[in-house]
């Protein structure tokens, strides 16, 4: 079975409440934006090329929160072949909500924590989201 390495983010733009980046993905599901590791590159710098190649977007990174989660899938893109996926997670904050949406996706909506969680697909990305919504609310409070 072949492992991927992927690093993404829960990226966020604030307003008086933050609102949450998911992105629609052409398989049909709705997630954050993420991508492969290259060869060279940490995690870290990983997220941060996925969501501008992915968004547009230059986004700040958010230090002290990171997740991971794993899965397997099916690749359509080799032959339905099993993988096993890990996935490093990030929080970042978006400079503005102009997003420039890349080929890989058919849409995008920026939402409330409320309405974020129920629109991502997978419970995984969900518990993510939720752990990253703690995590921002904890640095705003006095």
């Amino acid at each position: 079975m072949d492992e991927e390495h992927s690093a993404g983010a829960v990226v966020f733009y604030l307003n008086s409440e933050p609102k949450y980046l998911i992105l629609h993905y052409n398989e049909g599901h709705w997630d954050f934006p993420k991508g492969h590791i290259e060869e060279g590159e940490d995690a870290l710098a990983a997220m941060i090329r996925e969501v501008k190649e992915e968004t547009g977007l230059d986004v700040d990174v958010v230090f002290g929160f990171s997740e991971r989660i794993d899965y397997y899938f099916r690749a359509r893109y080799d032959n339905h072949r099993l993988k096993h996926k890990i996935v490093d997670y990030f929080l970042a904050k978006a400079p503005s909500a102009d997003v420039e949406l890349s080929h890989e996706h058919m849409g995008y909506e920026w939402l409330e924590y409320e309405h974020a969680l129920g629109k991502i697909t997978h419970a995984n990305s969900r518990n993510v989201l939720k752990k990253a919504h703690m995590f921002l609310k904890s640095l705003t409070k006095t």
